[in-house]
């Protein structure tokens, strides 16, 4: 934890902000450059500090700021559909997640991670910034779960090249685990098609279309992706597209913090998984 996280009293604007329930860190940071935010009167700049105290506007309209652990924390499980997209506003006029929640209280829909448009699945949804970020960091390596179908029958060398590694153009990615779904089990309907086979993969990071751009690195095309599970959330088998569920924020209270030095990670573990 760096001494800006354990500084008493003022803190940077962006964290201020995510913790209110406000946003994430990163979106709050492109509001700073577009200059959509003031701390006083006064254009906000990257590096800012800023306390629940100040007056903060966006776009002139004045944030009202709860102080962290004024209202309760909300954790919702939403079943995406396709063609909905997660974000709050869409040039193109698509429907966006958004649309689909409750109110969120004094705080802030702020979603832990994305799907692309033509990706349907879990997606969660929290009131604390705090979580959300930590949940997103790279360094918290949380297990993503899909079920993927693929156009064609990928060899045994792409299958291997698919957990050992492909290189992609921001780096290397593998996945953890890669397992064929068989007819006899509730998804497998797509492998019996000749020219489809469908998989369940886990991998630890959220790249933008991570898996999509694997199995094109693998000579594959995706014709269906839907996420399964984040951490240990798993879809609600009952739960259709775009309905939503609440959950107790705790499931997820111990997930992604820092491991112990020394100790590594078991890709075979993630804790009990919740009933939803």
């Amino acid at each position: 934890m760096t001494a800006d996280e354990n500084a008493k009293g003022p803190a940077r604007l962006q964290k201020v902000l995510a913790e209110a329930g406000l946003g994430s860190r990163r979106g709050i940071e492109e509001w700073i450059r577009a200059g959509r935010l003031a701390i006083n009167g006064r254009t906000a700049q990257l590096g800012d500090r800023a306390s629940p105290e100040d007056e903060i506007r966006l776009d002139g309209k004045v944030l009202a700021l709860r102080q962290p652990g004024a209202a309760p924390r909300q954790l919702l499980v939403y079943h995406k559909p396709l063609d909905e997209v997660t974000t709050r506003s869409d040039p193109q006029g698509r429907r966006t997640v958004f649309e689909s929640l409750p109110p969120a209280g004094d705080g802030r829909w702020i979603s832990i991670g994305r799907l692309d448009v033509n990706t349907s699945g879990l997606l969660l949804f929290t009131t604390d910034g705090k979580l959300a970020h930590r949940l997103m960091h790279p360094s918290s390596e949380v297990e993503r779960e899909y079920l993927v179908t693929v156009r064609g029958q990928p060899s045994p060398q792409a299958l291997y090249r698919l957990r050992a590694g492909v290189t992609l153009a921001d780096g290397p990615a593998r996945f953890d685990r890669l397992e064929p779904v068989t007819s006899g089990s509730a998804a497998g309907a797509a492998s019996r098609v000749e020219e489809e086979a469908s998989f369940r993969v886990v991998l630890r990071e959220g790249r933008n279309r991570e898996v999509r751009r694997m199995w094109e690195a693998a000579g594959h095309e995706v014709a269906r992706l839907s996420r399964l599970r984040y951490g240990p959330v798993e879809l609600p088998p009952d739960l259709r597209p775009g309905q939503w569920r609440q959950l107790p924020i705790e499931v997820m209270e111990d997930v992604g913090r820092a491991r112990q030095p020394g100790k590594a990670a078991d890709p075979g573990s993630g804790g009990p998984r919740p009933r939803i």
